[in-house]
């Protein structure tokens, strides 16, 4: 009797956590495998079925704190990237958090030692115990093979089926297969035959300039008002505009400046794309760089982090960008550890101008520019833009919704975009006859996007926290249409970038333009065969590496 209780508060609780009927049989599932394994341990149903609960609950809290923290679930690809620095990384900007996961672990581990301790029932012969197990195998089996299990994968982003869809990922081998190397998950049999390269449209190949801005996202997309400086910020009158759809929410910059650079998801590698600045180094032959560069580009990356930061240099180099500058290389009078106090986007994209000005004054080879700023980075619970500066941003941004994060974010973002009005007419009137592309874009959205989402109530849309925005200028380039474009994936971005600069596609760009009408807004989420088909084509010339042994960066 006693056991039966224990079962169904252990299914109740469950029941709250998963918030979803149709994914609760494969959650109970799971529940029983895990209590049937305990058992052949244990030896009693109480204690094995208690633990077993109390095991889903965990979980359950561990993913919905991810959940609220990245827009995803805990899947088992999760596991490894807390030995990648994730945890620190975790304790350092959001410590009240951590320490309530702390706290909560702590609670685990006391409660789990109390009950193996102290609630022993009465125990089961060894023959019961292992044929209880293969019941629950069986169940478990058939529940992974139903229709609700198979489509958990697909509901990362939703916000219910927590610990099924932890359950789901531990059975399922595609998980696994990731911690082995690379391995594409959205990749055909067959190739896809490559377009013709396009040729360019003018014999003039304008300056290319990448801008990404960190954790900037447009407040428009909740409603918020915005004033007229970032308003022509985030949708410039004279150039191309737009929302971006990016794989990441709160963190993790480099996989969308993955995505940027090699026209791909970075999704599409599971658990690997926490690691593509490592793994990936020398894998990718295909790259905005490397393009660019065939067209006789000078290539520069200048980053707001230092050298040794993750394997930037590496990776970077491996993707064709010549020159690499990091913080703590730019030259006087820039002040890297002056700078590194703020990540002020005033003192870091003035050096950037000033840097690339430098380069061209008496070159007039085309020129491409990466520039990878810091400055709207979370937490938004300091003042990095000083008391004085911007006050009527800060009060703007308080009436229009009071919180203390989001004044921060919405002030940083007034400086940033007062920064770039200054620095746009400075590039306009000191080279008025030299072409530039400038594209702006947001790597992702801050997490207190959810606090914001959470108090205005905004109808559904599970795709929101992975929108940011897009902006394309162009200073001397008549041929650029302004206005609204379309919402865009980070993965062609780089892509339209070229076509908009109006330069030469390769047959590998060209071809991925191609996949535009048939992605639409979406890439990795895209069903796409004639992508899958890519893929192949990618693999199978040598474009990705996903082989074990990895060859030398070409």
């Amino acid at each position: 009797m006693t056991s039966i209780l224990i079962l169904v508060a252990a299914v109740a609780a469950i029941a709250l956590t998963e918030r979803s009927v149709q994914h609760l049989p494969f959650a109970v599932a799971a529940l029983l495998f895990n209590a049937a394994l305990l058992l052949v341990f244990l030896a009693d149903l109480e204690r094995a079925i208690l633990l077993s609960g109390m095991l889903a609950v965990a979980i359950a809290g561990i993913s919905i704190v991810k959940f609220n923290h990245s827009a995803l679930k805990l899947t088992v690809s999760d596991l490894p990237l807390a030995f990648a620095g994730t945890v620190p990384f975790f304790v350092l900007q959001y410590p009240r958090m951590m320490l309530g996961v702390l706290a909560g672990s702590a609670l685990f581990v006391f409660a789990s030692s109390a009950v193996l301790l102290h609630a022993a029932g009465s125990p089961i012969s060894v023959a019961s115990r292992i044929l209880l197990f293969l019941l629950a195998l069986a169940g478990l089996a058939m529940a992974s093979a139903s229709r609700g299990a198979t489509l958990l994968r697909l509901t990362l982003t939703q916000g219910r089926g927590f610990y099924a869809t932890f359950m789901a990922s531990l059975v399922d081998p595609a998980c696994w297969q990731q911690f082995g190397g690379l391995a594409l998950s959205d990749i055909a049999n067959e190739p896809l035959p490559l377009r013709e390269a396009t040729p360019a449209r003018s014999a003039c190949s304008p300056d290319i300039i990448v801008i990404q801005h960190e954790s900037v996202f447009d407040p428009r997309i909740f409603g918020l008002p915005v004033e007229p400086v970032v308003e022509d910020f985030l949708s410039p009158s004279d150039g191309e505009f737009g929302h971006l759809n990016v794989d990441i929410f709160g963190g993790g910059s480099w996989q969308s400046e993955f995505s940027l650079l090699t026209g791909l998801s970075s999704a599409s590698f599971g658990s690997s794309a926490y690691y593509l600045f490592e793994k990936g180094a020398g894998r990718f032959h295909s790259s905005l760089p490397r393009s660019l560069a065939s067209l006789g580009y000078k290539t520069t990356l200048i980053s707001s982090c230092r050298r040794e930061f993750l394997s930037y240099d590496k990776f970077y180099s491996s993707i064709g960008i010549d020159e690499r500058i990091f913080v703590d290389e730019l030259p006087p009078p820039f002040d890297a550890r002056r700078f590194e106090a703020t990540n002020s986007d005033a003192m870091f994209l003035d050096a950037v101008i000033d840097a690339h000005v430098r380069r061209i004054a008496d070159d007039p080879t085309p020129r491409f520019l990466y520039a990878l700023t810091n400055f709207n980075h979370g937490p938004h619970n300091r003042q990095l833009v000083p008391s004085g500066q911007f006050e009527r941003q800060r009060a703007f941004a308080m009436a229009s919704f009071p919180d203390a994060g989001y004044v921060e974010y919405y002030t940083r973002l007034a400086e940033t975009a007062s920064t770039w009005q200054r620095l746009r007419a400075k590039l306009a009137s000191s080279f008025p006859r030299r072409p530039v592309l400038i594209v702006h874009y947001g790597d992702h959205q801050p997490v207190l996007t959810k606090q914001i989402e959470r108090h205005l109530k905004r109808p559904g849309d599970e795709r929101r926290p992975f929108r940011t925005f897009y902006a394309i200028e162009a200073l001397s380039i008549p041929h650029l249409s302004p206005g609204r474009g379309a919402d865009l994936d980070i993965a062609f971005l780089g892509t339209v970038a070229l076509q908009r600069a109006g330069v030469a596609l390769d047959p590998i760009f060209a071809t991925r333009a191609s996949l535009l009408d048939d992605c639409g807004a979406a890439y990795f989420a895209s069903a796409s065969e004639q992508k899958r088909r890519f893929h192949r084509t990618l693999v199978d010339l040598g474009l990705i590496d996903l082989m074990p042994n990895m060859r030398r960066a070409r």
